[in-house]
């Protein structure tokens, strides 16, 4: 809910005006410019219905001072003495709309409405802005374990030179978003990018789609296509999933890295191209060579800089900055107000060995944002699969005498006491594992005396 301050020096728009838009805004009122200015400190107001004329105060003045020292601040002037002089006037101090009094406050609701909208336009493109900037992120990726610094050092080193890349990784680890920040970083940003999932397109088309065709080149050919080489002709063509090209296009795919030259289904006449190939896949291609299902010599050619990408289980201290980093995206697409992670939460991530990698993380940080009711996204709201203790958090507790005829109080006594011991006191922890409510666990705890 954006926060609205109304400053007018009549108590009575004041009160009338507050009394329309509580439901929908956190309205907060001031009659001078020294309260209104005292309101901006205290509260981070987003929105300002703004009189021009304070009693004895220019309310231009004021504006001028809000939008000197609260950029952010989206301010709507309203006047019963309104003029194209002072609209010009503040419009160009920064006010972003011009009301007549009396307010019609329909007219008014709606306008609010759009000013929310460009408030969340805003904040959404600050915070990409500032994510392009983060040191931790190289174009969409994102990471600061010594694995992946290593990967942005060789990003910077080849991303101008012209030279094949394979990148190779698990489903999820992020290769598309390595490639798209290569071209984007380097010397060929301003050229093209392309991009074909080798293995989303049966053979026959896949062969078009690459190269192109003539029209007449086969039924249902009524017009001239362009293929991906000529479409990313100075620029990069980007080839997922390329261990899933059949063997006999694998050839053709040689020959014009080779010649650098396309010859359109069809065609008679060959074309030179200029492109960058960045390949990737998440299958062992020597061994699809050993099998004899992929090219070695093609594989060496587009080999020349190979970048392998880590799983997710191999760089766990980038876990932290990726679900801040999700999160904070999610709760944008949702419009939701901004949330934060419990630590407990974070340690299950952490020991989680995510088998989708990166993506299945996202996809664990946008169902809690998407479920979770507080401001805070605590352990309940991760997925049952996340949630389950590794056998090692209490391995060295993991038995319990327990003698026959004992009552069942006696028995989950002890359990409790073991349970506690093997999370050093935690409570919370504790209650997540014996699947209890942490309120449930506090009764059982007086209950058996439990020091």
């Amino acid at each position: 809910m954006n926060k609205l301050m109304i400053v007018d020096d009549e108590a009575s728009i004041c009160y009338s005006l507050e009394f329309a838009l509580e439901g929908d805004y956190e309205v907060y009122t001031a009659r001078n410019p020294k309260d209104a200015l005292k309101l901006l400190d205290e509260h981070g107001i987003d929105i300002v219905l703004l009189d021009l004329k304070l009693g004895e105060y220019d309310g231009m003045d004021l504006l001028r001072q809000i939008k000197r020292e609260y950029k952010d601040v989206t301010v709507i002037i309203m006047t019963a003495y309104a003029s194209i002089d002072t609209t010009v006037e503040a419009i160009k101090e920064g006010a972003y709309y011009y009301l007549k009094k009396p307010v019609v406050v329909g007219e008014l609701k709606v306008l609010l409405e759009k000013v929310s909208e460009y408030i969340k336009l805003k904040a959404k493109a600050g915070y990409l802005d500032r994510e392009t900037r983060g040191k931790h992120r190289l174009g969409g990726f994102i990471g600061r374990s010594p694995k992946i610094v290593k990967i942005f050092d060789l990003i910077e080193k080849i991303k101008d030179i012209n030279s094949n890349v394979l990148i190779t990784g698990e489903s999820g680890t992020g290769k598309e978003l390595i490639a798209s920040a290569i071209h984007y970083l380097g010397n060929r940003s301003s050229g093209p990018y392309e991009v074909i999932n080798c293995a989303a397109i049966p053979y026959d088309l896949l062969e078009s789609e690459l190269f192109g065709y003539e029209k007449g080149a086969f039924t249902g050919a009524n017009n001239r296509k362009k293929g991906k080489f000529e479409l990313a002709d100075g620029g990069t063509l980007f080839l997922d999933e390329i261990g899933d090209m059949s063997y006999d296009l694998q050839s053709k795919l040689l020959r014009v890295l080779q010649e650098k030259e396309i010859s359109p289904l069809g065609s008679s006449f060959r074309k030179k191209i200029d492109v960058r190939v960045i390949a990737a896949t998440n299958q062992d291609l020597e061994e699809k060579i050993r099998k004899k299902d992929f090219r070695e010599d093609l594989y060496y050619r587009l080999n020349v800089i190979p970048i392998k990408l880590p799983p997710l289980r191999e760089r766990k201290e980038d876990i932290p900055l990726l679900v801040d980093y999700f999160i904070d995206k999610y709760c944008l697409a949702f419009n939701k107000p901004m949330k934060k992670i419990d630590s407990y939460a974070l340690e299950l991530l952490e020991e989680y060995d995510f088998k989708g990698n990166v993506r299945e993380l996202e996809n664990i940080i946008q169902r809690a944002v998407a479920l979770s009711s507080g401001d805070m996204i605590i352990s309940t709201d991760l997925p049952p699969g996340v949630r389950k203790p590794k056998a090692s958090v209490i391995e060295e507790h993991s038995f319990i005498n327990v003698r026959p005829g004992e009552s069942l109080k006696d028995v989950e006594r002890k359990l409790i006491i073991k349970t506690l011991e093997a999370n050093n006191g935690n409570k919370k922890k504790t209650s997540e594992i014996l699947g209890i409510s942490e309120r449930s666990l506090y009764y059982k705890i007086k209950e058996y005396s439990i020091e």
